[in-house]
């Protein structure tokens, strides 16, 4: 029944989407070839699986709530994976955080960690089809207690820090060389002030040196690529961020790295999908995290509003999709983890198809015309089209639930598996 009028309505929008000039089977055939990269620490509150730092976060950090049926184990948190991507159309990647290693109840430091702590995860990658993407774990640390990792001016800290990031590229390139697909290796420091700093430069001196150490090796691009993320404030670091947009997106500028734009880690009305265009020209590629700030960095799940769709838009109309890694980064523990994911990277979905349904062309010759209100019309149009008939349509071709089945496959597996933990 579901599968007939599903069928009937996508045959509807198909054709009025076609009297706008949009091809919807020409859009469907493209949205499978947009991976997400999905942040593993949404399963278990960024906990990882180590002993150091156990139990608290740090680093400007928080997760709050204490739904039941965290994943406690690297077995429970990857069984919650493949539910999660078994309710995702397409084929997707998972970001992996150094934390997540397989240390086999062993006791490793940051700095000794190895490549064979993450082989049970490439084996585990392979043989579900899903590609790997790493982290820097520069939080939950007595290293990191301080308040400065990478631009500590404790010698012994900084080092520490960048044999960590050494091994994390070296561990990256590993896992890239494995799967036979670059792995994307993304840093992020929490380091900086809650109050305001008698030496900024001097702290941003000791970064970039520090990071010149790290990316002193040059790896295969098939193998592995860097990428660099900024903040504008976080709790404990409110005056002062050292590692602030504005350094990395010079640093790697000059260093022939990427940027990470990460949607909450700017100020609230800053528009982060107007910065896409500016960077796609004097970048070859960049990434995006798409999370959503609430009032702060507070990384809530991200949902199908204007900040996700504009971001989308941006980066489709910009027509270098393929340049732009997509990567989430939430983690919500007062609801359902497994739902949360699902819920946002299926937002994430939506507003690439939203995007991907646009008249762009139209909507430059109004533009180009100087017709603002056929700009505006069309836009105002799009609106109301029946999209979810296009997205339903999509899901049932690609064999995933429909949006309305998506609570019921959550509800079923938090009750038979989740909640027993």
């Amino acid at each position: 029944m579901h599968e007939n009028l599903v069928e009937k309505h996508y045959g509807i929008a198909r054709e009025m989407y076609a009297e706008v000039g949009v091809d919807t089977e020409s859009v469907l055939r493209v949205l499978p070839s947009v991976p997400l990269s999905i942040h593993c620490w949404q399963g278990d509150d960024v906990g990882g699986f180590e002993t150091i730092g156990e139990e608290t976060l740090g680093g400007g950090l928080a997760a709050t709530g204490n739904y039941p049926g965290k994943a406690r184990t690297i077995d429970e948190l990857r069984s919650d994976l493949v539910k999660c991507m078994s309710l995702l159309p397409g084929n997707h990647r998972l970001a992996l955080h150094m934390s997540y290693g397989d240390f086999d109840g062993r006791k490793i430091d940051r700095d000794k960690m190895l490549p064979g702590h993450f082989d049970s995860w490439i084996d585990w990658g392979t043989h579900h089809s899903i590609k790997l993407d790493m982290n820097s774990t520069f939080f939950s640390h007595p290293n990191a207690a301080g308040g400065f990792t990478l631009s500590s001016k404790d010698k012994a800290i900084r080092n520490f820090w960048i044999e960590h990031g050494v091994r994390t590229r070296e561990i990256s390139a590993h896992i890239g060389s494995r799967q036979k697909s670059p792995c994307i290796h993304n840093l992020w420091i929490p380091d900086g002030m809650k109050d305001l700093p008698a030496d900024r430069s001097g702290f941003r001196k000791l970064l970039c040196d520090s990071l010149d150490d790290i990316f002193r090796t040059d790896y295969p691009p098939e193998h592995m690529k860097d990428t660099l993320e900024g903040k504008l404030f976080g709790i404990g670091s409110e005056a002062y961020v050292v590692g602030s947009h504005e350094f990395y997106m010079l640093y790697a500028a000059r260093r022939g790295k990427m940027v990470t734009l990460d949607s909450g880690h700017f100020h609230p009305t800053e528009s982060v999908a107007d910065k896409i265009s500016t960077l796609l020209l004097f970048f070859d590629e960049i990434m995006v995290h798409i999370s959503r700030g609430v009032r702060w960095d507070s990384d809530h799940v991200v949902i199908l509003n204007d900040e996700s769709m504009s971001i989308l838009r941006e980066i489709v109309r910009s027509g270098r999709i393929g340049n732009v890694h997509l990567g989430l980064d939430f983690f919500d523990a007062s609801i359902n983890r497994v739902g949360a994911w699902t819920v946002g990277s299926r937002a994430v979905l939506k507003a690439v198809l939203l995007a991907l349904l646009e008249p762009h062309k139209s909507l430059i010759e109004a533009e180009t015309g100087g017709d603002y209100f056929s700009r505006m019309q069309i836009s105002e149009l799009l609106k109301t089209m029946p999209f979810g008939a296009v997205w339903d349509y999509y899901c049932l071709t690609r064999d995933v639930p429909l949006e309305r089945d998506v609570l019921s496959e959550i509800r079923n597996y938090d009750q038979t598996v989740t909640r027993k933990r």
